[in-house]
């Protein structure tokens, strides 16, 4: 076979958490991997010597809210330039389809944009809009518990009616049959947080029922985090579904160090059902601004802010001093708007990334002015600052956590591996330079190290330069 490009020398980092290799990736015409030993030519219209250098499976980001910026900016520049090849959208139990919108959209729906962004009154529409869009990242949707309540519900702060439950399951039955790859629930937003456990029970015997996933961010993460993990599996095993936790967290300074009794629930609980986490490597959350979640205890970092936009990028305790009025009346007066919240200990961060089960997802908000530098730093900042400078894990587990790992529990057919025949999605990059150059005074800058991303075959980035549309696809459930 003549194959469109060789790439030869490369360390091979699988993706399955196997041993480092050396050989020569090539590219088929059709946009797959062909691995090749090293003392073996292959002819190529493109051949690329990357001695030194390392290959690996493009990166997955498990946990996104890219839901609207996939259609509006589909270079997705801060996305693959850190080596994101595929991301998943509709988490936090917050999609943009299917939705109809009666007004503006509820909290926290509006991380997502405004009422006119809410444009896919059906899942079809959306699968429809993002290939026309032609992203340079694949895509792959989870349904909104929130947004299918904002769709049948007059009232956000109550718990459903039956009637109402049955028309969010046909709903939701609809997107699956789409493409959609299961469900999510955010229920720590006051949007959600009045649904019972037997609502969302309801919703993921659909889920079931096509063989789909659940995905969380759980009733809490502050002191009652114990109950809301057994909520979470029991809700899964109702369904008996695989369940994802987003963002595995112990948020706030009471709850600093309950990691390893929080990893210890989950050892005890995942031995009889099928589970994974989420988490992003930075002791910092970002949100919508909580006033659940404003104290003295922790900086507060204001995004944005509907009301006063001139105090994007400030403090909350410098706004409520100029104010002249409390820390909670300012987040209220700011409000709606987004923040910053450092309510995590560092130890709780890297006990969680440890964890044999936890992937990759970096949680960024695409469209805050001042984001939060995981949107464009999560992954090079595993690689670089917890595998290399930390020593966390090994080169293999990181890159594990990022590929295989989580296309396997989101079962994303052919992706996550370097392998025959699977989809070439590639990152090259030098461990010894890879590093996050996002901050949180200047998160927008693109990371160091990454030499190059195939997305299907197509080179779609190689620094300082990128393509404005590209070769990602949706991915539908399979």
């Amino acid at each position: 076979m003549n194959f469109k490009t060789l790439i030869r020398g490369a360390n091979i980092v699988d993706g399955s958490g196997s041993d480092i290799f050396r050989a020569n990736v090539a590219i088929t015409p059709a946009g797959t991997i062909s691995v090749i030993s090293p003392d073996k030519s292959a002819k190529a219209d493109q051949i690329i010597d990357v001695d030194g250098l390392y290959l690996a499976p493009g990166f997955i980001d498990v946990h996104t809210h890219d839901d609207t910026v996939v259609i509006s900016n589909p270079g997705m520049e801060y996305k693959i330039s850190q080596g994101v090849t595929t991301v998943i959208t509709g988490n936090c139990g917050i999609s943009v389809s299917p939705v109809r919108l009666k007004g503006n959209p509820p909290n926290p729906m509006n991380l997502l944009g405004k009422k006119e962004d809410f444009i896919y009154p059906e899942f079809s529409d959306y699968l429809e809009a993002v290939n026309r869009a032609n992203p340079s990242v694949n895509v792959a949707a989870l349904v909104g518990h929130t947004s299918l309540r904002s769709n049948v519900m007059d009232d956000l702060f109550r718990p459903a009616t039956k009637a109402e439950i049955d028309q969010m399951r046909t709903e939701l039955r609809r997107a699956l049959d789409e493409g959609a790859i299961g469900l999510s629930s955010g229920l720590a937003y006051d949007s959600a947080y009045e649904a019972p456990e037997a609502e969302v029970k309801a919703l993921v015997e659909e889920v079931a029922r096509s063989g789909g996933i659940y995905t969380t961010h759980m009733r809490t993460e502050f002191d009652g985090i114990l109950d809301a993990i057994t909520e979470a599996f029991d809700t899964a095993k109702h369904g008996s579904v695989p369940l994802v936790i987003s963002h595995l967290k112990c948020a706030g300074a009471a709850n600093w160090g309950r990691s390893i009794e929080v990893l210890e629930l989950i050892s005890r609980k995942s031995k009889s059902h099928p589970f994974a986490c989420d988490c992003y490597p930075y002791s910092a959350s970002s949100s919508t601004i909580d006033p659940g979640q404003v104290t003295n205890k922790n900086d507060i970092f204001i995004t944005w802010s509907e009301p006063h936009p001139e105090k994007s990028g400030n403090m909350l305790d410098d706004i409520a001093d100029e104010w002249g009025i409390s820390l909670l009346d300012a987040a209220r007066k700011l409000m709606p708007g987004g923040a910053v919240y450092h309510c995590m200990s560092e130890d709780d961060v890297k006990n969680i990334l440890q964890y044999k089960r936890t992937m990759i997802g970096s949680d960024g908000l695409p469209l805050d002015p001042f984001p939060h530098p995981r949107l464009w730093g999560a992954f090079p900042r595993v690689l670089g600052h917890y595998c290399r400078e930390l020593g966390l894990f090994d080169l293999p587990e990181a890159i594990h956590k990022m590929t295989g790992l989580s296309a396997g529990e989101f079962r994303l057919k052919n992706r996550g591996l370097i392998a025959d025949g699977f989809h070439a999605d590639l990152v090259l990059f030098d461990f010894d330079e890879i590093r996050d150059s996002a901050t949180y005074s200047a998160p927008k800058l693109p990371a160091d190290g990454i030499y190059g991303v195939w997305v299907n075959g197509i080179l779609s980035y190689k620094p300082g330069w990128l393509i404005e549309k590209g070769a990602g696809r949706f991915i539908t459930r399979q």
